[in-house]
C-alpha cells in the first residue's frame, strides 16, 4: 500500500444531525473521527429557517445556527471536519477503502454512512426563490408556522395524503395539487383526504410558478400559478405556504451492490441496530429512514452508528 493513503479509525459520511452526533459520540471516546461535510454541509436543516420541534430551544433556533452547534460540540472534543465528496468505496476491503474527490484514497476500521436524503423538487426557479419561506419538503416541520391560512401540497402518492391530512390541523383549506386526475395513494389513504372537509382536490394541475412578494427575510409565499394538462388554461390559487410532497431521494449512490439497499435505495440496517451485514459499517439518519425523517430521530440513529462503532472497534482490539 502506498504511503500517501492515510488512515483513520473512524470516518463519518456526511455532516447532518445524524452525522454531527456520530461524531460527537466517537470523538467523546477518543476516535478522532473524520468527518466529510458532503455536497450539503449541516444537511437539509441548512436550508431550512426556523426549527421548532427540537428539543432544548424553547424559542426555536435557525437552522443553519443549529447546525453549527452541532458541529462545534463535535470539533469541542476532537472531531475533524473536512470538505470533499466520497465517490467510491470498498466496504469488503479490510481496512475500509474510500475515494476522495475520485483521486485522493483513504481507509478506515469503522465507517458510518450518514448522506441523508435529498427531497425531490419541482424544478422551478421560483421553488429555490421562497424555499424556506413558505415552499417547504417537510409538512411536520412547517406546517404550524401557517396556521389559519391557505395551503397547497403537491403529490399524489400516501405521503402526500398523511401530509394533506396533518396539515388541515393547523389550515384553513389545503389544496392537493396533483397531474392526475386520480391519485396513486393507498385506498385507505385516499378515503381519509377525501372524507376530510378541509382538502380540496386540483385535478390535471401542475404549479408553472410560485408567487410571493419581499425581500430577504421578508419574503413570503402568497400563491401558485396553475397549468391545466387536459384544459391548457392557466388560473392563480391563492397560498401561504406549498408544500412539495412528491418522494425523496437517498444519496446512496455509491453504495449499489454493496449494501442491501430497498427499491428507493434506502439502506436497510440489522434491526434494533445501525449495523449493516458489513462489519465496521454502519448507517445513521435520513440515508436508511423513509419514516420520519426528523433531526431528532437522525441524531438518535446517529448516537446509535456511533455506540456500535465504538464496540466493534472494541471487539477488533480485543
Amino acid at each position: 500500500m502506498s504511503n500517501t493513503v492515510t488512515h483513520r479509525p473512524v470516518v463519518i459520511l456526511g455532516s447532518g444531525p445524524a452525522g454531527a452526533t456520530a461524531a460527537i459520540y466517537t470523538s467523546r471516546a477518543g476516535l478522532k473521527p473524520l468527518v466529510f461535510e458532503g455536497i450539503e454541509p449541516g444537511g437539509q436543516l441548512t436550508i431550512t429557517t426556523d426549527v421548532e420541534n427540537y428539543p432544548g430551544f424553547p424559542d426555536g433556533v435557525m437552522g443553519p445556527e443549529m447546525m453549527q452547534l452541532f458541529k462545534k460540540q463535535a470539533e469541542r472534543f476532537g472531531s475533524e471536519f473536512r470538505y470533499g465528496i466520497v465517490t467510491k468505496v470498498d466496504l469488503e476491503a479490510k481496512p475500509i477503502r474510500l475515494w476522495i474527490d475520485e483521486s485522493e484514497e483513504m481507509t478506515c476500521d469503522a465507517l458510518i454512512i450518514s448522506t441523508g436524503a435529498a427531497a425531490k423538487w419541482l424544478g422551478l426557479p421560483s421553488e429555490v426563490q421562497y424555499r424556506g419561506f413558505g415552499v417547504s419538503s417537510c409538512a411536520t416541520c412547517d406546517g404550524a408556522f401557517f396556521r389559519g391560512e391557505d395551503m397547497v401540497i403537491v403529490g399524489g402518492g400516501d405521503t402526500a395524503m398523511e401530509e394533506a391530512n396533518f396539515l388541515t390541523r393547523f389550515a384553513n383549506k389545503v389544496y392537493v395539487v396533483h397531474r392526475r386526475d386520480s391519485l396513486r395513494a393507498s385506498k385507505i389513504m385516499q378515503e381519509r383526504a377525501h372524507k376530510n372537509e378541509k382538502i380540496e382536490f386540483v385535478w390535471n394541475s401542475e404549479i408553472q410558478e410560485i408567487l410571493g412578494e419581499g425581500e430577504g427575510h421578508k419574503k413570503k409565499v402568497t400563491g401558485v400559478k396553475l397549468f391545466n394538462n387536459q384544459t391548457k388554461e392557466t388560473s392563480t390559487l391563492p397560498c401561504a405556504a406549498v408544500f412539495v410532497a412528491i418522494g425523496h431521494k437517498p444519496n446512496t449512490e455509491i453504495f449499489q451492490n454493496q449494501l442491501p439497499m430497498d427499491e428507493s435505495g434506502y439502506l436497510e440496517v440489522i434491526p434494533g441496530t445501525a449495523k449493516t451485514h458489513i462489519p465496521g459499517v454502519f448507517v445513521a439518519g435520513d440515508a436508511a429512514d423513509h419514516v420520519y425523517r426528523q433531526a431528532i430521530t437522525a441524531a438518535g440513529t446517529g448516537c446509535m452508528a456511533a455506540i456500535d462503532a465504538e464496540r466493534y472497534l472494541a471487539e477488533l482490539e480485543s
